[in-house]
Formats: structure tokens, sequence, C-alpha cells
């Protein structure tokens, strides 16, 4: 199972937030380069950036950081947040991103999505399915649709789509525990590889879903918080 970093961005600095919430959000470093030069030097070696302005702004707005990172690291980065149009993934990609994933898109312009899917691929185009209380939601979490989580994540599946990163919005920022029980429920029913986001506190919420079956492991507050040691990730990076 894949480690990632998650990489918050907002004016220009590291941050994170609770729920989603812009309002709580947490300055962690003014200097998301140095960040992510330490993580790469702590053995990680998957980065998950998140453009806050560009889910905000609904265009892509911190691509200068991430061409930054990309050409002063070795990280592999997938990289989200304001994906709106063909220019803005187009940006993404040119400024170093390995993956962009794409949440909103999905939800309102399908056909688009499959666009970018046929275009780029499966392995560079990650579906970001966010839900609360099993509901899809987008627009930076302030939508939520009808849809269900295992029955959105099943129907894109069947479409084509290989990677997802499925976040809880809930537990997102709140170091309570991941939803381990619904990644359970949709690897049980949908192949896909899963990237679970959201509420992880500790070395037991990463071997639980490990355990699940997901494909990689998003972590962010646990580890700006001290929850989690890079240190005791190294034997699993």
């Amino acid at each position: 199972m894949r480690i990632i970093m998650a990489l918050d961005i907002l004016d220009g600095k590291c941050v994170r937030l609770t729920r989603g919430d812009y309002s709580t959000k947490k300055i962690y470093s003014e200097n998301p380069l140095e960040i992510a030069k330490k993580l790469e030097s702590n053995g990680i070696r998957y980065l998950h950036i998140a453009d806050l302005d560009g889910a905000k702004n609904k265009k892509i707005t911190n691509h200068k950081i991430l061409e930054e990172i990309s050409s002063s690291t070795k990280l592999s980065i997938d990289f989200g947040g304001g994906v709106r149009t063909e220019d803005d993934i187009r940006i993404a990609f040119n400024s170093g991103a390995k993956q962009v994933s794409a949440g909103t898109i999905a939800v309102t312009l399908p056909y688009l999505f499959m666009e970018w899917l046929e275009c780029y691929g499966n392995d560079r185009i990650i579906l970001a399915a966010d839900f609360k209380e099993r509901k899809i939601v987008s627009g930076a979490w302030t939508k939520t649709s009808e849809e269900n989580i295992v029955s959105f994540l099943s129907g894109y599946c069947s479409l084509g789509v290989k990677y997802s990163i499925c976040t809880d919005a809930k537990r997102d920022g709140m170091m309570a525990g991941p939803a381990t029980e619904i990644y359970n429920e949709i690897l049980g029913s949908v192949n896909i590889n899963l990237i679970a986001s959201g509420g992880v506190s500790s070395l037991k919420d990463i071997e639980a879903i490990r355990l699940a079956g997901c494909e990689g492991v998003i972590i962010g507050k646990a580890i700006y918080e001290g929850r989690i040691k890079l240190k005791d990730l190294r034997s699993l990076c």
C-alpha cells in the first residue's frame, strides 16, 4: 500500500483545514517546498497536493508551487483542486503532476471527465470521490448529491476508471479514525484502486486501511500535529 503525504496549499502556504472549512485553517509552514523536501528526506515518495485556492476559485491557482516542488524533488505528485477545464488539466501536467484528480467535474460534467480519462489514460486521471454520510459531495464540499458513494464508484469503474481518492468529508482533519467500514464495503463490490483519505490518526488506522485492501492512504494532519512520526512510516514507504 502506498503512503501518500498530503500538502494542502492556501495563499501560498502549507495549511490544514477541518472538514473542508476554510475558516478553520491552520498554517504549518510558509514554505511548501521546504515541507516537500523534508518529507522526501524522510523516505516519503508520494505527495498529494491539494490546491485549496483553486478549489475556491474554480480554477487551478497554485501550479507554480507544484512546478517548484516537482522540479526540486523526485516525489511522485498527484494534484487536485480547481481542475475544471482542459487548460487546468494541461497546466497541472505541464507543471509536473504525475496524476491529476478531479471530483466536481466528474459529478457535474461526466462527459468531460471521460474525455480526460480517454485523452490522458486511466493511470493518470484519479476520480476524487468525496462523500458525506455516504452521499457524494462536490464544489469544495458545498454541494451534496443523492448518489451513493458505492454506486458512484461502481458506475465510473465500469467506464474504465482505475484510481479513486475516496474522502469522508466529515472525518477530514478530525483525526478520529478513517471510514474503514465504507472502504471495506466499496472494495467488496468494486474493482478499483482505492486511496483512503480522511481521519487517519495512528499507525493502527493505517494498518486497518491496508487490511481493507486500499491501494494507498493519504496522511495529513496526523503528521503535522505529531500524532504519527515520519520515522515510523519509513518501513511502510
